[in-house]
């Protein structure tokens, strides 16, 4: 009886083991993985993921394809991360606001003029600094696997009066996401930061609540900003953020060696592709904000950048290494 016992125990061990060693490619047979994104159907984030499936789709025969589910419509950030956490979302293109308490470094890059333009800040997260930053993710408690990067553009300011030094924005109500440090950043730019969520913003400025906003050109364009009053766009190119897309850790396990191989590097192409969209997508938008009589008011950046040096030394101190590292990359 013993022996029997033994034996059953040991099978019922041996079983387990297999069952765990099959799960991964039993898993992965024609596989639908889930992708969300906030942004609509044809932005370029939504487009580089789905090109990215297409991808997956041929080089496995089938086997594994990505279904996008873009507009919010399997809820906000917040939301979908935690669907993506337990396995419900299987890729998700997020902010790096909802990553910070979990990996604080990533909120370096949420600070001003932390990138002297835009080709910096792309060689800073193409590089070893933007590896890092998406293995710390992996390594993290948020059960979250960091597949790349994409680019979220240079926010500048719009305004209802131009704006070409900080002189010009003393007493200036203009609007900011809701996070401590850009309130502190632009009350160091000069104007007068006001927290306020982005559905609210038309109406504000049309009513004359705030004075005027910040973000790319894409956003002042399909958010129909410029029409509630801000014609002036004042490339002050205060923050360049990158967002980032990650796979469930759930899901992650899940796929073999060889799969984790292919979404690697087919992530990884997806970073570039959405990089190619983006800039096609800010050319294309400035000409239309033009064309509607916005004008774009080019400034020397420093008077700027010098304002907001204490934001970046209350903000940046724990990073003050990091800070190094980004500043030294070509």
């Amino acid at each position: 009886m013993t022996f029997r016992r033994t034996f059953v125990a040991t099978a019922t061990a041996l079983f387990a083991l297999g069952a765990l060693s099959v799960a991964p490619s039993a898993w992965a047979q024609n596989k639908v993985l889930k992708a969300a994104d906030v942004h609509p159907a044809g932005y370029p984030n939504v487009v580089a993921i789905e090109n990215m499936g297409k991808k997956l789709e041929k080089a496995t025969n089938g086997r594994l394809s990505i279904k996008m589910f873009p507009g919010s419509v399997l809820g906000g950030e917040k939301e979908m991360i935690e669907q993506t956490q337990v396995g419900a979302i299987d890729i998700l293109r997020t902010s790096l606001g909802p990553i910070g308490p979990v990996v604080p470094e990533v909120n370096v890059f949420n600070m001003p003029f932390v990138f002297r333009d835009e080709a910096h800040m792309r060689a800073v997260i193409d590089g070893p600094i933007g590896q890092e930053m998406l293995d710390k993710i992996t390594a993290s408690s948020a059960k979250l696997v960091g597949l790349g990067w994409m680019d979220g553009g240079s926010r500048s300011l719009y305004t209802k009066k131009p704006v070409r030094s900080p002189a010009d924005l003393k007493g200036m109500k203009i609007r900011m996401m809701g996070n401590p440090l850009f309130v502190d950043t632009m009350n160091a730019m000069g104007g007068n930061g006001i927290s306020m969520g982005y559905g609210e913003v038309f109406t504000a400025i049309q009513t004359g609540v705030v004075d005027g906003a910040e973000n790319n050109p894409p956003t002042l364009y399909t958010a129909h900003h410029y029409q509630a009053g801000a014609k002036y766009y004042t490339q002050t190119n205060h923050l360049i953020i990158p967002e980032i897309f990650v796979m469930s850790k759930v899901s992650w396990d899940k796929l073999s060696k060889d799969d984790q191989a292919l979404v690697r590097k087919f992530s990884r192409e997806a970073q570039m592709e959405q990089r190619a969209l983006w800039d096609k997508s800010v050319a294309e938008y400035t000409a239309k904000l033009k064309a509607d009589g916005v004008e774009f008011i080019k400034i020397d950046n420093k008077p700027f950048y010098d304002a907001t040096a204490p934001v970046r030394a209350k903000y940046g101190a724990q990073f003050a290494d990091l800070i190094k590292r980004i500043e030294a990359t070509q």
